[in-house]
């Protein structure tokens, strides 16, 4: 007789909790392998074109909704979450209103949470095949064709809210999500009773951009993370002064939220600001070269979008800082990084200009 068969499962899943908790997330709950009662609201998504150009979500459809088939023998998913927070709420509201510095999301300021993520998961599956049963594992953090928020609002962690986010009474929304496929099979945890937005609105009403065509349905081609991050090319140019000095995501819709005053700060070291990025000068990052850039965001998920687009999006954001003797600053690099970058430097001096007094 194996060891899991001698055990009572309900325990087995306290103790992998347990091990959960000792490596630093916050929930871990459990559910089925099978999404598929979210397939025909994916699909919409899809065909509406709200995903953009991300067309990694088009692909693997049919591996979204069936996570065995992802995972040969996955009998069991098990979902985490991961506190991520930084600093306060009321220090990003002030942040954001001050032009003349730039606001970075508050997930991207320290370390990729992908990394930490994963080796804490790896490690969460080691432990279960050392202390309690040999069992294949996989471990997920934003990396495959998986529905996590939906994963994990099956599994109780919370609920998806209006603003697409899974939210939780307890925490908000301030966490990172990932999952651990086991072929051990294990009960689900129940889901939670229904969803606890109410009538509320506001992350739909104060989106800066307007990117909420409904509740929880968000237009991505609107969205300031999508244009910072996934988008290449030219912003749009009737969304650029929308886009503040937000220079890489968006937080406003997390802001906003009510749930917010139930989030704690982060205990994990690796989510700090690294290079000053929690309240950084917007002239300061515009000094970067390209080999600062990459020399500083090195570990950073900042590093992936490449020089080009972080040096698009702080044109953007001087453009909209008022500051209208930033111009010549501006044109310094006109030339040095593309043209694709100098319309949006050519469009950043034209409204500092505009703004310059008699």
């Amino acid at each position: 007789m194996s060891q899991i068969s001698a055990l009572n499962l309900d325990l087995v899943k306290d103790q992998i909790k347990q091990f959960a908790s000792e490596l630093g997330f916050q929930a871990c709950s459990f559910s089925v392998p099978d999404v598929s009662v979210y397939a025909d609201l994916h699909k919409q998504h899809i065909d509406s074109g709200y995903h953009g150009t991300m067309l990694w979500l088009e692909n693997n459809q049919h591996v979204r909704y069936d996570p065995r088939l992802l995972v040969d023998g996955v009998k069991t998913i098990v979902s985490v979450r991961m506190n991520y927070r930084p600093d306060s709420v009321t220090r990003m509201r002030e942040l954001l209103s001050q032009p003349d510095k730039a606001y970075v999301a508050r997930y991207a300021l320290g370390r990729d949470y992908h990394k930490v993520m994963r080796n804490k998961l790896q490690t969460l599956g080691e432990k279960i095949n050392t202390e309690l049963e040999a069992t294949r594992f996989r471990a997920f953090v934003d990396s495959a064709p998986v529905l996590e928020r939906e994963l994990a609002e099956q599994s109780g962690l919370g609920w998806i809210g209006k603003n697409t986010l899974l939210l939780n009474e307890q925490a908000g929304s301030w966490f990172f999500l990932g999952e651990l496929f086991l072929t051990l099979e294990l009960p689900p945890d129940p889901s939670v009773s229904g969803k606890h937005c109410g009538s509320c609105q506001q992350c739909l009403t104060e989106c800066p951009t307007g990117a909420f065509v409904g509740a929880g349905v968000l237009d991505a081609r609107k969205c300031i993370s999508y244009l910072t991050i996934e988008h290449d090319g030219t912003i749009p140019e009737s969304l650029r002064p929308l886009m503040g000095n937000r220079i890489y995501g968006c937080d406003d819709c997390q802001i906003v939220c009510p749930f917010t005053k139930f989030s704690q700060l982060t205990e994990e070291l690796d989510y700090q600001s690294r290079h000053a990025l929690d309240e950084p000068s917007l002239a300061d990052l515009w000094h970067w070269n390209e080999q600062q850039f990459l020399d500083r965001m090195q570990g950073s998920p900042i590093r992936r979008i490449g020089y080009e687009k972080w040096t698009r999006n702080l044109a953007v954001a001087i453009g909209n800082s008022g500051e209208w003797g930033w111009v010549d600053m501006l044109l310094q690099k006109l030339g040095e990084v593309s043209p694709m970058v100098d319309e949006h430097i050519d469009w950043a001096a034209g409204r500092l200009r505009q703004q310059q007094p008699d």
